[in-house]
């Protein structure tokens, strides 16, 4: 049916009502998939990682309807996380797509019921050449389940549609128990923030993901002046370099502190022009290493209300990284 549809208050508490229920539902599915970790989940669950990370090929993920768009979802988060993985419709490995699957590779199969007619022709051949098959699925003794050599038997449990037709806590479940594989082989395979980077090296993500050491400024850009240097001086190098901040160094190069824009504002009722930047200067600033992540630098930024952190090597200066370097490149 369509058309638009003006809801009154009476309907507008009833959808709200109606989201609560489902929220409700689909919260005592994911416990009760919790619950079944522990009672009998756990040890085919760690089968299925250890099985795919023994592998030298690549994890076949597949499954027809909603099973599928959740499976073609968990094979993306699998390939972006260091598992190499792909999609393949069941259809379509019917029609010759089963020339993509090698003997060195897993495949995991995906079915609320275990009892889809689509996927007989790829689980013959994970059978007829001893491809390693994990099924998920909630049919304990249903055909996918039988054949399988690893079953991730998932509860069964009440969907949030009311005629309980639509698949809703279901494609949660499988949509969570796909997520705790790939997190599962993520910390198994020691994947990092760096090969995070490699995978995502667009957008907001790649940008949280580089590190300071990749956009701070440095050299001659680096506003630096040694102690015992006359206030008037370094208001001008501050004003210069516009990062909002001097860094002081004692006669070895170590950081001795900084003179900020903030300094300068508490300091405007005194006699500046006879003072020198130790007379003002914030003598145990915030710093930051090289190989910190963008996205930590701009939480230390907004935790501490500053503007800009000196990135040191021990404690000498050697770069800094401002607020608006974070913002250019996406960070937030």
């Amino acid at each position: 049916m369509h058309g638009t549809l003006m809801l009154k208050p009476d309907d507008k508490r009833a959808a709200i009502l109606s989201a609560a229920r489902t929220l409700s539902t689909e919260q005592a599915g994911v416990a009760a998939l919790a619950e079944a970790l522990d009672n009998g989940l756990a040890e085919p669950f760690a089968g299925a990682v250890e099985r795919i990370a023994g592998i030298t090929g690549r994890v076949i993920v597949t499954g027809v309807g909603k099973s599928g768009h959740i499976g073609s979802k968990l094979a993306a988060t699998l390939a972006s996380t260091g598992t190499p993985a792909f999609f393949v419709h069941p259809a379509e490995a019917n029609h010759g797509d089963l020339g993509m699957i090698a003997q060195d590779d897993a495949i995991i199969a995906m079915s609320w019921s275990g009892e889809t007619v689509e996927l007989n022709g790829i689980v013959s051949y994970s059978r007829r050449f001893s491809i390693p098959l994990i099924a998920i699925t909630s049919g304990a003794e249903s055909a996918l389940a039988r054949a399988a050599d690893v079953l991730l038997l998932l509860p069964r449990v009440r969907e949030a549609c009311p005629h309980g037709l639509a698949p809703t806590t279901s494609t949660l479940m499988q949509l969570v128990i796909g997520d705790a594989l790939a997190i599962a082989l993520l910390e198994a395979r020691g994947f990092t923030a760096d090969h995070f980077h490699t995978f995502h090296p667009g957008g907001r993500l790649g940008a949280n993901l580089l590190k300071v050491g990749d956009i701070m400024h440095t050299g001659e850009s680096v506003p630096v002046a040694p102690l015992g240097t006359k206030l008037a001086d370094a208001i001008s190098i501050l004003s210069k370099r516009r990062f909002g901040c001097v860094c002081i160094v004692d006669d070895q190069g170590k950081l001795a502190g900084i003179v900020t824009d903030g300094d300068l504002a508490r300091n405007l009722h005194r006699n500046m022009a006879e003072m020198v930047v130790e007379e003002i200067m914030t003598r145990a600033p915030k710093t930051i290493e090289p190989s910190t992540l963008a996205s930590a630098a701009m939480g230390i930024l907004n935790n501490h209300n500053i503007s800009a952190l000196v990135v040191t090597d021990g404690t000498r200066p050697i770069g800094i990284v401002h607020f608006h370097d974070l913002l250019r490149i996406g960070v937030l």
